[in-house]
């Protein structure tokens, strides 16, 4: 029996969040993964992606370990990715309130999964599987089992995300992801981008229609340089190729040397965003190019939204390797 006084467990308690010695980063633990020159950090908050390198080539924009993530750098984007307007939507009759996490625009933006702190499920030398139950939120009664697994191998990083509603109630999801693929600037960077169509939208970021790209500045089925395009834009109609695979590359105006970011099935859109509005140091740095499930505003319109039935689970697949590959880099 113990004959510790309560006085005693204060103590204790106190010296446990109050170590001068204990160093605790804005995300928490940092994960490092590492294969075939490959190595990816990733973090406790959120779990994103905070570095992915070959042989000490950055292929995303990262962010020091004493900072919180820029502009989103790297972090899943769950139970939906970008905006809801007005953070109102209806679900199977009933008006719901999410909290209004982008003031400036007065919308829900990029889901709850990020301001979490997600549990190490598996981790080995090459890859590492993190974990949250995401409890009910405000706006969201469900209760979701998410999993995300970061593998690195010779072609680079491979990601499965994963969701299991283990609720009793049917819940919406989408999936998305914000990683900034980099060259070091956009600057004569040039992008290849396999989407017939992209998404027009008001001021405060909320789709008003689609277009097509044909004869629009939005055209990057055929590689060219983005030039001084300022893009917040979200894309669909993309083409994939003979394995069924989504491509998107971004390349020096040489040719020599790039980055690709692919995709799997269900994802059958992306948001590309060229930094314009992120501090200095990272303005236009690298070009965010974000797989998702379903397009802005989905809860609202409904339109690709996936309803996770009790006991449904439903994965996507999404990576990040070099151009050209990272044997001919060496």
């Amino acid at each position: 029996m113990s004959t510790a006084r309560p006085e005693d467990g204060d103590h204790r308690c106190s010296q446990v969040f109050n170590d001068p010695m204990k160093n605790i980063a804005p995300t928490g633990a940092q994960h490092t993964i590492a294969a075939d020159g490959f190595q990816a950090i990733l973090t406790e908050l959120g779990a994103g992606l905070r570095s992915l390198t070959v042989n000490g080539r950055p292929l995303v924009v990262d962010y020091p370990e004493d900072l919180s993530p820029v502009g989103g750098a790297g972090l899943p984007l769950l139970p939906w990715p970008n905006r809801i307007e007005d953070g109102r939507y209806t679900f199977d009759g009933e008006d719901r309130q999410l909290a209004l996490t982008e003031p400036k625009t007065g919308n829900a933006i990029h889901g709850f999964s990020r301001s979490h702190s997600w549990q190490v499920l598996s981790h080995d030398a090459a890859s590492i599987r993190l974990g949250l139950r995401l409890f009910p939120q405000t706006g969201y009664p469900h209760i979701l089992d998410l999993s995300i697994l970061y593998t690195l191998s010779g072609s680079g990083l491979e990601v499965e995300v994963a969701a299991e509603n283990v609720g009793d109630t049917v819940a919406p999801y989408g999936f998305g992801a914000h990683p900034y693929l980099t060259l070091g600037t956009l600057d004569d960077a040039v992008l290849e981008l396999p989407a017939a169509q992209w998404l027009a939208v008001n001021d405060r970021k909320i789709p008003t229609g689609r277009r097509d790209v044909e004869g629009t500045e939005y055209d990057f089925r055929t590689a060219r340089p983005i030039g001084e395009l300022e893009l917040d834009t979200a894309f669909t109609g993309l083409e994939r190729g003979a394995d069924g695979l989504l491509r998107v590359s971004l390349r020096t105006a040489d040719g020599t040397r790039g980055v690709e970011l692919w995709a799997g099935d269900g994802i059958d859109w992306l948001q590309l965003y060229t930094g314009d509005t992120l501090p200095d140091g990272y303005r236009r740095r690298g070009l965010a190019v974000e797989p998702m499930s379903c397009p802005p505003n989905a809860f609202r319109t409904g339109e690709d939204v996936i309803r996770l039935a009790p006991g449904d689970r439903v994965a996507h697949r999404w990576g990040i390797g070099p151009i050209p590959s990272a044997e001919e880099i060496i």
